[in-house]
């Protein structure tokens, strides 16, 4: 196969998922996608069922003695964090990717209370695991607001937290989203295509460009949404969408006594249920260059790094940018 013109940090991987197609469908547990590095299991028990945690733990060459705990959005897996890892090992850090349960490589369990101090215990049993006492926690999107909960459930166990255009700056019940059922969410989910998430994420997370390295991300979840278990899939998807919705971290923000970093693409307009919301309210949600600021202002001491091209997703859209402020950010 020729080698293609890609940067180090995504070839690997590029390679691998090429042959993906629309068709394409894979198992509840994401069974036939590969991921970028050894993929590891958690087994544990929580509320009263056997579950099973995805993980990937990669550690650098020459270590220096500190782990990052990468917590993955809503569309997003452990794999899709490939070039903030590679960035992350070669500047000497060990890194801890997870699959939240309800995604991805891990459980799909059909009756389960989904919450965010449910999937902070269940991190922070992984890390305890692990033997990883205080690591630096970064999280993106829907893992923006499990990683403040963490901090605030934690707190002398995260020694640095940093929020990636996290979901939850506002709350958007509050603001005029209408009630949205479970069994509402569900029957959206099972209609879920290739086509839908490309257009979903080409709009939002890359601010309406869209470039081919972006598109096995597009099959990872097509084909997980077009499995042998994509009733079991959109359930549980179902669920964590019900949980994004009603359990805003925005008014904690105060209380959050880590140091913190916020890095935010400026074009972002992301606001779960945003279609469903009333005409005249759509325009109001979303606003991220006023919600980052906010932010920042709220939680003590934070620091506000933007960036002024990217979407939902600037650690996809502007990869060397973003690892480079990232690093850097981490490492005062």
């Amino acid at each position: 196969m020729p080698r293609l013109a890609l940067a180090p940090a995504l070839l690997a991987f590029s390679l691998a998922a090429l042959p993906c197609r629309a068709e394409t469908a894979y198992g509840p547990e994401l069974e036939g996608f590969d991921y970028p590095f050894p993929v590891e299991r958690f087994a544990f028990t929580s509320q009263r069922q056997p579950l099973q945690m995805a993980y990937l733990d990669v550690k650098p060459d020459k270590p220096n003695g500190r782990t990052v705990v990468l917590l993955h959005g809503k569309n997003f897996c452990a794999a899709t964090w490939e070039g903030q890892i590679r960035a992350l090992t070669g500047a000497g850090y060990r890194v801890v990717a997870p699959d939240q349960i309800g995604f991805c490589k891990s459980s799909k369990p059909g009756a389960y209370q989904f919450s965010f101090r449910q999937l902070a215990e269940n991190t922070h049993a992984l890390l305890d695991k692990l033997g990883i006492a205080k690591p630096i926690v970064v999280g993106h999107s829907t893992g923006g607001m499990l990683a403040a909960h963490y901090a605030l459930l934690y707190p002398k166990e995260v020694e640095r937290l940093v929020m990636v255009n996290p979901v939850g700056l506002e709350d958007w019940s509050a603001k005029g989203l209408p009630p949205i059922s479970i069994a509402r969410w569900y029957e959206r989910e099972l209609k879920t295509s290739a086509e839908s998430i490309r257009n979903y994420e080409r709009a939002t997370y890359y601010s309406g460009r869209w470039e081919d390295r972006y598109e096995p991300w597009v099959q990872m979840l097509a084909g997980l949404n077009a499995g042998p278990g994509k009733e079991a899939v959109a359930w549980d998807s179902a669920l964590l969408y019900d949980m994004i919705v009603t359990q805003p971290v925005v008014y904690r923000f105060p209380q959050i006594a880590v140091p913190t970093l916020l890095l935010i693409g400026q074009k972002d307009n992301t606001a779960i249920g945003k279609d469903l919301a009333p005409p005249d309210v759509r325009p109001t949600l979303g606003n991220y260059p006023e919600l980052g600021k906010a932010a920042a202002k709220a939680i003590p001491g934070a620091t506000l790094v933007e960036f002024p091209d990217s979407g939902h997703a600037p650690q996809m859209s502007e990869p060397e940018a973003f690892n480079k402020a990232l690093i850097a950010g981490i490492g005062q």
